[in-house]
């Protein structure tokens, strides 16, 4: 079998091609559920080894070619197609259920996303409104307080100060957490307002380029997400000083570019060991995963780090 990248030299497509004629012509002499079971081994290993669905179509078809070849009848004609159907069958059955595996597992991170987004969405309901009620408690509390002991009046106002400082934070978290911006002017209007609060907090310079227009609502949800993430680990960890999150369409598939000049690191090592800043990436690549999307990363020490997310519009 061949590796999946077609590298297959001839002697070892050779024995692959004689290997499955052999089990075919098992089959078609009456092995039957041996035969069967052998050909589902066959397709378990080559998926194992990475072998594309195409190269084993090859190969079923280069078998097919050779035994009808020796034919001599309808009949026989009729029997080898309908036999080696049968084996071939069995030979992709591993495939279908590693495909439908996958797609289950996708179908969970998908709701698993959403039950995400709809706890996001309480929580920020929870600081906005129920935080808030209390702040206006303290509030009321402070003006009697200060009504009671006009002698208080001034470590009541430095106090209110800060409370203030606090209601404002809260709005902004709130805010920045399920962003009503996002769903009422779209995902360019909610990155400019995410990219000011960052900027004001961090003294981060952060450009956006090419914003798309409206685009479906989970991707736009999933594109803030991963600028909000991408961002904090720009602030954390990388100690850049700029950002640049660029848009392009690609074809039926839109591209988001997020490159930061902090400090850089070793992408193949964040790949094996999972830090705070690998939790982040993962969860990057898992949102674009489970719209079908792709996550690259390119970084080096000293040389910054460039994210592009990759997400097909057309699904």
């Amino acid at each position: 079998m061949s590796d999946g990248n077609d590298r297959t030299v001839p002697s070892q497509r050779a024995a692959s091609d004689s290997a499955y004629l052999a089990l075919v012509e098992g089959y078609l002499r009456g092995d039957g559920e041996r035969a069967l079971q052998r050909a589902y081994e066959v397709g378990r290993s080559a998926l194992t080894q990475g072998v594309g669905l195409l190269e084993l179509a090859r190969i079923h078809h280069t078998c097919l070619a050779t035994l009808l070849a020796r034919a001599i009848s309808t009949e026989q004609r009729e029997t080898i197609l309908s036999g080696a159907a049968d084996l071939f069958a069995e030979c992709v059955a591993p495939y279908e259920m590693t495909y439908r595996g996958f797609r289950d597992a996708n179908s969970a991170l998908r709701r698993f996303n959403t039950v995400l987004e709809r706890e996001a969405k309480r929580i920020a309901h929870s600081l906005h409104d129920e935080a808030g009620q209390l702040l206006v408690a303290v509030y009321i509390a402070l003006a009697n307080l200060a009504r009671d002991l006009p002698q208080a009046a001034g470590q009541v106002a430095n106090i209110t100060e800060l409370l203030d400082q606090i209601e404002a934070e809260l709005r902004r978290l709130s805010h920045e957490l399920t962003p009503a911006i996002l769903k009422d002017f779209g995902l360019a209007a909610a990155l400019k307002y995410l990219a000011e609060g960052v900027s004001r907090r961090s003294g981060l310079r952060i450009v956006i380029e090419d914003p798309p227009e409206r685009l479906p609502e989970a991707i736009e949800a999933t594109l803030y997400r991963v600028a909000q993430e991408s961002l904090t680990n720009a602030v954390k960890h990388a100690r850049a000083t700029m950002v640049t999150i660029r848009f392009r369409h690609e074809a039926a598939t839109i591209c988001c570019h997020v490159r930061d000049d902090g400090v850089g690191f070793d992408a193949k090592l964040t790949q094996i060991s999972v830090g705070e800043r690998g939790f982040g990436l993962i969860g990057i690549r898992e949102r674009a995963g489970s719209l079908g999307g792709e996550l690259e990363i390119n970084s080096a020490p000293g040389a910054g780090t460039e994210l592009i997310i990759s997400i097909p519009l057309e699904r």
